[in-house]
């Protein structure tokens, strides 16, 4: 799925993480699984995109999309981390506006 990739992309640019780890199934490091829970949270809950189809594009199970978006929300209590997911969702909008308008 298109938007997946660019979550990917966008995601690995701006945390300063390898795209292609991120793209590994299995285990990966933490600041990778991280990074990849935040882009999984974010296409989710700010694009829209159900997890079947999250789990599906970032080679994923839904459930643990699920407990990405749980964690990921649990985590925004902190201040910083919240400012940098707001960042993040900022810039997937602007990225994927036109694909979320058709």
């Amino acid at each position: 799925m298109e938007v997946c990739e660019g979550m990917i992309d966008i995601c690995a640019a701006l945390y300063n993480v390898c795209s292609k780890d991120m793209r590994r199934t299995g285990r990966t490091a933490a600041s990778v699984s991280r990074v990849r829970q935040i882009a999984m949270y974010v296409t989710h809950v700010t694009l829209g995109i159900s997890m079947h189809e999250v789990g599906h594009g970032f080679a994923r199970d839904r459930t643990t999309v699920r407990h990405a978006c749980h964690l990921i929300e649990d985590l925004r209590d902190d201040e910083e981390f919240d400012r940098a997911v707001a960042q993040t969702e900022r810039i997937a909008l602007a990225a994927f506006k036109n694909r979320l308008e058709n």
